[in-house]
């Protein structure tokens, strides 16, 4: 015969409870329940062979099965409850942070490339007694154009090389519209630079940006001549590229200074002898200028007859990248903090 089915019963329940008290972790526990109360366990087998019972001992039997799965169920859920106790006090042990240790510090912050070649250019032209202003980058066409003798029909005016507004005014192309500005409102004499943002409608390349920075300078009195904007313009090179350096004024074209000039240095890289970065001249352009058109000063109201002025602008990505040996203009907006750094 075979054994009676209490006993089998009373047997599983010991052998179960012996194997959960030597289940030590989570994943045992969980391999216990399946062998014991899965939907193949080896409690629900029994629960199955009721049916092979007479008629009289199913009820008693049945009852049985219920209160040792239910002993069992409510001491699973105890153990794992220890279980997980256990491993959290384990990992706090092993995770707690000594407050007793030195810190490793956070790096500091620190200013940009061009925050820092902006301050440095402000502090050079101060030293020969110019002050910074500032003005909106969102313009109208009188400031950003036509007082700056660029007529209607001048290419700058095109759509391809300015961002106009839908609700008016345009994003302005250069910070020459500060110059008018402030003219309007200042009599001569007046000596200023005006850097900042401007925005132009380029393809982003290596040397191209749709937003950039440049400074502006304007000095206006009587008697300003060419020689004054050459000497202040090599004073502020030879300072911002802490050298000397062999410059020249090559003719050229501005809608709002007469005569105009684009300023050549000497190459930086080859000292003048010719390389690939100068193409074999010497010289590389570094900035624009000239001696501000007699039609803006009258267009702002300043006596051409009496006072003269000089004017010049510069963008401070290419000063910057020149002086660093910078590849690409692109790398001062990718926020790449190896490149960043290394230009402190």
């Amino acid at each position: 015969m075979g054994e009676p089915f209490a006993e089998r019963l009373e047997r599983l329940e010991r052998e179960a409870e012996a194997g959960l008290a030597a289940a030590s972790d989570v994943t045992a526990l969980e391999a216990w329940r399946v062998r014991i109360l899965g939907k193949s366990g080896l409690l629900t087998e029994e629960l199955k062979r009721i049916g092979t019972l007479g008629a009289d001992e199913r009820p008693r039997a049945g009852q049985l099965v219920n209160q040792i799965k239910r002993r069992l169920e409510e001491a699973q859920a105890a153990r794992r409850e220890r279980l997980e106790a256990a491993l959290q006090e384990a990992r706090l042990a092993t995770e707690a942070v000594d407050v007793t240790l030195p810190g490793r510090g956070l790096g500091m912050g620190g200013l940009h490339p061009l925050t820092h070649a902006l301050r440095r250019i402000e502090d050079i032209f101060a030293a020969q007694g110019f002050s910074w202003t500032e003005g909106p980058e969102v313009e109208d066409e009188f400031h950003n154009f036509e007082a700056l003798n660029i007529p209607a029909h001048h290419p700058a005016r095109a759509m391809h090389d300015t961002f106009y507004l839908k609700a008016g005014g345009l994003l302005r192309t250069h910070t020459s519209t500060v110059q008018i500005r402030f003219m309007e409102t200042h009599e001569p004499p007046l000596r200023i630079i005006a850097p900042g943002r401007v925005y132009r409608s380029d393809a982003p390349d290596p040397t191209h940006s749709p937003v950039f920075h440049q400074v502006e300078g304007l000095a206006v009195a009587e008697g300003i001549h060419m020689g004054h904007l050459k000497a202040t313009l090599k004073a502020f090179l030879e300072a911002f590229f802490e050298r000397p350096l062999s410059m020249r004024l090559r003719p050229s074209y501005f809608p709002f200074t007469e005569p105009s000039a684009e300023v050549d240095i000497g190459c930086l890289l080859c000292g003048g002898k010719g390389c690939r970065v100068c193409k074999g001249t010497g010289f590389i352009e570094v900035l624009g200028c000239g001696l501000v058109h007699p039609e803006v000063l009258g267009r702002i109201g300043i006596d051409a007859e009496r006072f003269t002025g000089f004017a010049f602008g510069m963008g401070v990505e290419r000063l910057l990248m020149l002086k660093d040996g910078v590849p690409d203009v692109r790398l001062f907006y990718e926020n790449d903090l190896r490149f960043l750094r290394s230009l402190r």
